[in-house]
């Protein structure tokens, strides 16, 4: 089990850029197609903007064409929560951060069929990209 990460609002402004403190502290969301990860294709592992938490794999992702960074699973069991969403008159699954409960994106059951039928619809500017070493 990963231990919580708890910092202060100031802590977080501190920490994070004005547009990751918007989408992880206050649960925003990015435009479509204008993440700096949204068409990343280099192998590596996704993390967690706010803490460094791994989260996804290279491996997993794929492009939906929905504008933002899609991923079929995390990385492993427990590193995301999620929860259900009604708000904007939707109801959705909302993923966080199980660390440092940061808002990512949300899952929807539109994704690859022959990979689980999940679709992790993830804001770039809520994750950190760390290449593969060769």
């Amino acid at each position: 089990m990963t231990e919580k990460m708890n910092l202060t609002d100031a802590e977080w402004r501190e920490k994070l850029t004005p547009e990751q403190y918007r989408i992880l502290r206050e649960h925003g969301t990015e435009r479509a197609f204008t993440g700096k990860y949204e068409k990343n294709k280099a192998a590596g592992e996704y993390v967690c903007a706010g803490c460094g938490q791994p989260l996804f794999e290279s491996a997993d992702k794929f492009d939906s064409g929905s504008g933002w960074p899609s991923f079929t699973k995390p990385a492993e069991t427990g590193m995301v929560d999620e929860f259900r969403d009604m708000s904007h008159g939707m109801i959705r699954t909302e993923v966080t951060c199980s660390r440092c409960q940061g808002h990512l994106g949300h899952v929807f059951d539109d994704g690859p069929r022959d990979a689980g039928g999940l679709r992790y619809c993830i804001n770039s500017a809520a994750l950190d990209f760390k290449p593969e070493e060769n």
